[in-house]
């Protein structure tokens, strides 16, 4: 008996998807319920179970794109298990991931980074790091390294090749261009910037984040402290959480927070639903949860859709400071950034402080000047009173210790 296999549905809108990987080959024998591809929508990469156990026969390659409901692979329900047998491609990426392991636990931040006089050296060269094998430690390129660095100069490689790699892009990352496109070409974005001292929040973390990780078995990261103070501004100034239909502006009484993440297949933007009703442990345990997903390929359209604002943090790459793209339909975005010690007046005096550059993108159609510049000063406000503003004065009750 053969047995056809669809593509399912992902999603309501959805109505195709790309062939992104087979882990089998044509031939091989597969168990029920064995991840058999990885198939990519416009908005997520999704895993395909072998609906039965036999003899699979493929119907489509890798990057083709097939219709919801269209047929992608046969399973000869009567073909038998052949002795040892183990499909290919399977073996393949678990022998990839075992070597990994090794490989990643032998490198770290600093592998192939420069030291700042590296870098100076390297600049004037026009190099850049990743070209160079440094000698430092963990890997680190060091002032030496970089002064005897040659630059290439355009010559060919040794075996006289130069190489040029052609892929096509993924789904995601097609529709990604095209929704980032689109943005910048239907909405009257804007930008406006601020300046956080994050000195009092270093403090509560110095305090109390070995007591909240041991009771909760998560971090007191950022992204609490950000996204309850984007919570407080956005029930302050309700445009900033609306979006343009048509003729019509919807505001939302609630605040699904998105959270922009990096995935092994792109830029992903999970939801924390009811952002309002969290309150630092429940903010922290999910976005653990959504980030491990989302790397281990696990998210769903669902935990990815609806949301109403959207938070993203360049900080964590070295961004001092950008203007974030609005994430549609949404109409504003907050920007967090790296923290650097810099020098600022504080009653009278010059201090050096732990400062964070933070900008907001806002739809200027339905965002005026006013709701905008208020909700990031009161993004601000939150961030430099933690404790008042955020804890009701209160710290023990709101981390819950």
């Amino acid at each position: 008996m053969i047995l056809e296999m669809k593509v399912p549905s992902p999603g309501e809108s959805i109505t195709e998807v790309e062939i992104a990987t087979w882990l089998v080959e044509d031939g091989d024998y597969v168990e029920k319920d064995q991840v058999i591809a990885e198939v990519d929508s416009d908005k997520a990469t999704l895993e395909l179970p072998a609906e039965e156990s036999g003899i699979i026969t493929l119907k489509a390659e890798e990057g083709d794109a097939v219709e919801v409901g269209a047929i992608v692979c046969l399973i000869d329900l009567d073909g038998k298990k052949p002795e040892g047998a183990t499909s290919t491609k399977s073996v393949e990426k678990t022998v990839s991931k075992e070597i990994e392991k090794p490989v990643e636990s032998t490198t770290t931040y600093a592998t192939g980074s420069a030291s700042p006089a590296a870098k100076k050296v390297l600049a004037e060269k026009g190099m850049d790091a990743s070209t160079i094998k440094g000698t430092g430690k963990d890997g680190r390129v060091t002032k030496e390294d970089a002064i005897k660095a040659v630059p290439s100069m355009g010559t060919m490689p040794e075996n006289g090749e130069r190489k040029t790699d052609r892929k096509k892009l993924s789904m995601l990352r097609r529709k990604v261009a095209q929704r980032l496109v689109s943005v910048k070409n239907e909405t009257a974005m804007l930008t406006t910037f601020n300046e956080v001292n994050m000195q009092p929040i270093f403090d509560l973390r110095k305090k109390y984040k070995e007591d909240f990780k041991a009771k909760h078995g998560v971090g007191l990261g950022f992204m609490s402290f950000f996204t309850l103070a984007v919570v407080r501004a956005l029930k302050m100034y309700p445009d900033v959480n609306s979006m343009i239909d048509g003729d019509f502006q919807i505001t939302n009484d609630f605040q699904d927070i998105s959270i922009a993440v990096s995935g092994p297949k792109g830029l992903m933007v999970p939801v924390i639903r009811n952002a309002e009703k969290l309150t630092f442990k429940g903010v922290e345990s999910e976005v653990k949860r959504l980030a491990i997903r989302a790397r281990d390929g696990q998210i769903t359209i669902d935990e990815m859709t609806g949301g109403t604002f959207t938070i993203t943090n360049g900080g964590v790459f070295g961004s001092m400071l950008s203007t974030p793209i609005l994430n549609p339909p949404q109409s504003g975005i907050l920007g967090m950034h790296n923290i650097v010690n810099r020098p600022m007046a504080v009653n009278g005096e010059v201090v050096i402080q732990p400062i964070m550059y933070v900008a907001l993108s806002y739809d200027h159609r339905i965002i005026d000047g006013r709701e905008s510049v208020g909700f990031l000063v009161a993004v601000k406000e939150a961030l430099e009173s933690p404790i008042d503003l955020l804890m009701d004065n209160d710290i023990k009750k709101a981390l819950e210790m």
